[in-house]
């Protein structure tokens, strides 16, 4: 039996934590900095919002890469690309250019993350796939664990830009581990004729720019609501031209034939309604916490602690009976679980305890701590070896679209149903009619509930059987 290679995976799940740390640690700061630079709430969130559509749109692109060149210079020049960006936004000097390097340090971040759960798998003996994805998880979550905190204590007694010098020597770790394994048995790239569907991957990279700008309401806001459907007209244009060119192509960047495996397809689709759904929870329960129970924001800040704190107790052991019985069984948990969550939120009230609050955060923890292991790796394992690394870029841009299309879903819904139900419909929702605002809340909560149902059955549509990857050349 092949022994693990303890130098490989230890550097894939530092890829991994970094991914986690890089994104929570950065969020925490951006009051300040948007203080700092004389900046409004609009002008700062395009920094977030240029990370968010690099991760989204090349995650994918840089995935197939590395099936065909091989992944330790993608993965290696990530690490790179992360610690050079990171030491350019901390010498930033106005926000213009903060957003500029934040895209940069967004490119660095999909290049890791559509390497890392290949490489961790490749780290590890065959059948241990599952155990591996849990591990991932695991380093992941804790990653958006410490961020917070760390971040917090940077801000406070350091300053703002420490958040992204610390970043530097993590990512330079990276880079040594990885060129110290590249100097060893390197993964084999693909075998076959080498070519890259360049149009295919500019096309993807339109459309998630263009679905970025539709989705999120910064984006939206910035772009303007009279050309809104002029997007929405260019994004369908876009979208049939990617289908017909991707069919055509002789090696599709997405590989439309993949579609066609039963696990591949139903996990797709699970994972992209329960990124929605728990988007659109993790949009609303600042505000309720804060507006409606009136926790202060360090407070409302351990509560939030629930979720990943659960996640990564349970990763692996979900991880280890996916290798055991296959992946059907602990997803189903993980989305059952997930719905009990979105019950409770159905059930809170303007004067509940936040201990409900904390339960339901927990459960949405423990619902992804059972979920995300084995949705990944089928997703991964399902299809043949060489379009793996294409397999985790759509892990991450389905991460990424299902964030986007929860908080805009949720910011809408919660405008329609807040009018509907306050008494002055012209305030805006939140604590001016906490009444009107919980029963908005809870409805939207119905709703996550019924996309959970919907997960469900997906789940339950990819077959119960144990992970056994394809020989290479099918699909």
């Amino acid at each position: 039996m092949k022994r693990t290679d303890r130098l490989l995976l230890a550097n894939a799940i530092m890829g991994q934590f970094l991914s986690g740390f890089a994104t929570r640690i950065f969020i925490v700061s951006l009051p300040t900095i948007a203080a700092t630079f004389h900046a409004d709430i609009i002008a700062i969130s395009w920094a977030l919002i240029a990370y968010q559509l690099a991760g989204i749109s090349l995650s994918v692109v840089f995935g197939r890469l590395g099936d065909v060149h091989g992944r330790y210079a993608i993965y290696g020049g990530g690490f790179a690309m992360m610690a050079l960006s990171s030491l350019l936004c901390g010498i930033a000097p106005n926000v213009v250019l903060l957003i500029l390097f934040r895209a940069v340090q967004g490119i660095g971040a999909a290049m890791i993350a559509s390497a890392a759960r290949v490489l961790a798998m490749e780290a590890m003996p065959e059948g241990a796939e599952g155990r591996t994805s849990g591990y991932m998880t695991m380093a992941f979550h804790s990653g958006l664990l410490l961020g917070p905190p760390i971040g917090g204590f940077l801000i406070d007694f350091v300053g703002w830009r420490s958040i992204f010098f610390l970043l530097i020597p993590i990512a330079a770790t990276g880079v040594l581990l990885t060129l110290l394994r590249a100097r060893g048995r390197r993964a084999e790239p693909f075998r076959g004729p080498i070519t890259i569907d360049y149009v295919g991957a500019a096309l993807l990279v339109a459309l998630t720019i263009m679905l970025t700008a539709l989705l999120d309401q910064r984006a939206a806001q910035m772009i303007g609501g009279g050309r809104t459907g002029t997007m929405a007209l260019a994004f369908a244009v876009t979208a049939v031209a990617f289908v017909a060119h991707e069919s055509r192509a002789s090696d599709p960047v997405v590989n439309l034939s993949l579609f066609r495996i039963r696990m591949f397809t139903w996990s797709v689709l699970s994972l992209l309604l329960v990124a929605t759904a728990t988007s659109m929870s993790t949009f609303l329960m600042p505000f309720y916490l804060q507006d409606v129970l009136h926790l202060t924001p360090s407070f409302m800040g351990l509560v939030f602690l629930a979720a990943p704190i659960f996640t990564i107790a349970c990763a692996t052991l979900s991880g280890h009976l996916t290798d055991r019985i296959g992946p059907q069984i602990p997803a189903s948990i993980g989305v059952l679980v997930t719905l009990g969550a979105f019950a409770i939120g159905v059930g809170l009230r303007a004067h509940s305890s936040w201990l409900w609050a904390a339960a339901l955060l927990g459960l949405m923890g423990l619902g992804s701590g059972f979920f995300n292991a084995p949705n990944q790796t089928a997703i991964l394992v399902s299809v043949p070896r060489e379009y793996r690394g294409f397999a985790t870029g759509m892990v991450q841009t389905l991460f990424g679209s299902g964030a986007l299309l929860g908080t805009s879903l949720a910011g809408v819904l919660m405008t329609v149903l807040f009018r509907y139900h306050a008494e002055n419909p012209e305030i805006g929702a939140g604590a001016g009619d906490p009444l009107a605002f919980v029963s908005a809340m809870n409805a939207v909560y119905v709703v996550c509930a019924a996309l959970m149902i919907v997960a469900l059955g997906a789940s339950r549509l990819r077959g119960r059987d144990k992970i056994a990857g394809p020989e290479p050349g099918r699909g």
